[in-house]
């Protein structure tokens, strides 16, 4: 595993993110596709539990704002799924391992709309390609140097008694899609993502699957985390330490 360099370094706090290839060898990306495609084989979801992800305001209110079930996600493996994939019932449309979305995103966002931290610019995102990711099954795309102008909209956790579960304050920008740039990446290649940085990726309507893994970390030194945030740790499950 090679070293970041300070080229790389710079490059990143241009950008908001940095593309690192060959990350992971070929078969540390089957190992965690195994993984993931045995819990999805396994998973039972009741079907009022059954609800499309969505980063856009309005759908994100009316498919998670009053599930339970996401907003005690963050311990726990819950499933997500594409749109078009349920039909009125909750049963699915097509094969259960085919409908899962939250591996990815899709319409444009910044991390730190969603896990708020004071002050900003404490969390980064890891996105692994466990296979090839191109513009035609759903690549990356982000807005270089976006990361520099700040968030304009939260979503929090509503207060108690509300009619759902979250809700969001400040404005939804509106992104020019020509400033956008694809990322695409190879297996195994790594897209380390700046919290504040606007990013997207397409629908993948091609014939070949595009698996990825992601998580944030955030720096915890002389960082608060927001008690507003949808996630929050438990006493069951803290979020963990990486380093002491």
């Amino acid at each position: 595993m090679a070293s970041v360099t300070q080229h790389q370094i710079q490059k990143f706090r241009e950008d908001g993110f940095l593309v690192l290839e060959h990350f992971f060898t070929a078969e540390e990306c089957d190992s965690m596709r195994n993984q993931i495609q045995r819990i999805v084989s396994e998973m039972e979801v009741p079907p009022h539990c059954r609800t499309e992800f969505s980063t856009k305001e309005e759908e994100q209110l009316r498919a998670q704002g009053s599930s339970d079930y996401f907003l005690t996600s963050g311990d726990k493996i819950r499933f997500f799924f594409e749109k078009g994939v349920l039909d009125e019932r909750g049963n699915f449309l097509i094969p259960k391992e085919k409908s899962i979305s939250k591996i990815g995103h899709v319409t444009p966002h910044q991390d730190a709309t969603f896990l708020h931290t004071q002050p900003l610019g404490r969390i980064l995102g890891f996105w692994i390609a466990l296979e090839d990711a191109t513009r035609e099954n759903g690549c990356l795309w982000f807005i270089p140097g976006s990361h520099t102008s700040g968030i304009t909209r939260r979503m929090v956790r509503a207060a108690s008694g509300s009619s759902t579960c979250v809700e969001f304050v400040g404005s939804e920008p509106a992104y020019d899609n020509s400033q956008f740039i694809p990322l695409p990446i190879s297996k195994g290649g790594l897209i380390l993502i700046h919290g504040e940085v606007v990013h997207k990726s397409e629908l993948n309507s091609s014939g070949s699957s595009r698996h990825a893994f992601t998580f944030h970390v955030m720096e915890a030194k002389d960082t608060s985390w927001s008690k507003e945030n949808w996630l929050q740790p438990t006493p069951e499950l803290p979020f963990p330490s990486l380093y002491t």
